[in-house]
Parts: structure tokens; C-alpha cells; sequence
């Protein structure tokens, strides 16, 4: 579940940054990135875990299922987070920058 989960975050990503590639703007390369690399290691893992179960691999239980789409989930937000704090750190737009110059004059 956590590597459909990762997956499917990690295509939507990168229709988005598809869409808007010449400006890059918001870094959605960054959060492509993230999740590809999350997809990439829930993938490792899943193949290791069928070397290790066979058949039973593809019986898990529900409570498995809801751990491990938890899990996924947490990992789709901690890099939605990752991203914010880069997309604030780099500030493409200037809007952080302009709000601060605002408030101290």
C-alpha cells in the first residue's frame, strides 16, 4: 500500500511539474524527486518482502493494509513538508522576502 500510495503521488507530481516545466518555479522537480525516490524504495522493499513471504504476500492483513496506507500517507505529507520548507528557504516568487521588508518599515 505504501508503494501505490507513493506511486500515485509521485505521478500526479510529475504531471504537474510536466505541465509547467519551462518555469519551474514552484521547485516541483524537488517533490518529483522525493517521491520517485520514495516509490523507488518502497519497490526494493516490496520485492525483498515477496523473496521472503511468496504467495502470502499477496494476503495481507487488513490491519497490514491500514499500517502500511498510514505509513504511505505520512510519507506523501513529510515530503509535502520537505517541499514547503525549500519552496519558503529558495522563495522563487519573492513573497517571503517582500512580506519581511514589509513588516520591518
Amino acid at each position: 500500500m505504501t508503494l501505490l500510495v507513493t506511486v500515485f503521488a509521485a505521478v500526479v507530481c510529475t504531471i504537474l511539474w510536466y505541465k509547467n516545466a519551462p518555469e519551474s518555479e514552484m521547485k516541483l522537480g524537488v517533490l518529483c524527486l522525493m517521491y520517485w525516490g520514495a516509490s523507488l524504495m518502497w519497490f526494493v522493499d516490496a520485492i525483498f518482502e515477496y523473496a521472503e513471504l511468496k504467495e502470502e504476500y499477496f494476503t495481507p492483513a487488513p490491519a497490514d493494509m491500514l499500517n502500511d496506507l498510514f505509513l504511505g500517507l505520512s510519507v506523501v505529507a513529510l515530503g509535502l513538508i520537505i517541499w514547503l520548507i525549500v519552496l519558503i528557504v529558495k522563495d522563487p516568487k519573492g513573497v517571503v522576502k517582500s512580506a519581511l521588508l514589509k513588516k520591518s518599515n
